[in-house]
């Protein structure tokens, strides 16, 4: 629940201070309400919280707490309307059921209107659309026992062609005691061309395998190579001494 104040005179002059804990008033900057004027004491007065009621203290200040324009010398319970004064400062009492009612009594009335259910009402489809629908639904049952009746199977495809089916020609071929059949005939092998004897051996040559060289062999071309490379610088360094005594 929360006390308000209203001020009457002064600097807070209609404005409303709210009261939800114990307030110090006086000119002090510690002060919950600071009030700037040299009447007013620096702890001049405070308010307590009391069980959810309202009481006010003066703190022996020079000019006074008033309630109602009565001094006080102890704390005072104040009530709905009630009038502080603090030196020439007032401010008016609002009571928390008071501030509920006023704010019930700011805030209007909203009225709700029913809402009345809407009932659809079935689609009715035109006669004419209804016949169209019955002559497709015909026009499909039609093509469905069609491609019924054209679909055969392979064996009564082949049988209406003058082929017998597998049980048909089944009984027509004699088996042997050991499930043979005894009148198949057998191809017999082509004939072998003249000139060609099954019993010759085939020669097969060797492949001769590339020779590797030999270490030695290694050894002698790696020396033959370190020679002429040696004669080649020689030579060079020489023909150097050649042109630079020439040119000199």
């Amino acid at each position: 629940m929360t006390w308000k104040l209203q001020a009457i005179t002064g600097e807070f002059d209609g404005q409303e201070v709210a009261i939800e804990r114990d307030m110090l008033i006086g000119r002090h900057q510690d002060a919950d309400l600071v009030l700037q004027s040299a009447e007013i004491s620096r702890r001049h007065a405070a308010f307590l919280l009391k069980d959810d009621a309202l009481w006010v203290q003066d703190l022996k200040s020079s000019n006074g707490t008033f309630v109602n324009d009565i001094r006080i010398e102890h704390d005072k319970m104040l009530k709905d309307g009630d009038i502080v004064q603090f030196a020439s400062i007032k401010f008016n009492v609002l009571a928390p059921a008071k501030i509920e009612s006023v704010i019930e009594q700011s805030v209007p009335e909203i009225e709700i209107e029913p809402v009345s259910q809407v009932v659809e009402k079935p689609v009715q489809q035109p006669s004419e659309a209804i016949a169209t629908a019955e002559i497709k639904e015909a026009e499909i049952k039609e093509t469905v026992i069609e491609e019924k009746v054209e679909e055969k199977t392979a064996a009564q495809q082949m049988n209406e062609q003058g082929m017998p089916e597998l049980a048909s020609r089944d009984s027509n071929v004699q088996l042997s005691r050991d499930g043979m059949p005894t009148a198949v005939g057998i191809p017999k092998p082509a004939p072998i061309p003249e000139g060609i004897d099954l019993q010759a051996q085939v020669e097969v040559t060797p492949a001769e395998a590339p020779k590797t060289p030999s270490a030695v062999d290694q050894q002698l071309e790696e020396k033959k190579n370190t020679s002429v490379g040696l004669i080649t610088i020689v030579t060079l360094v020489i023909l150097a001494i050649i042109a630079w005594l020439f040119f000199k």
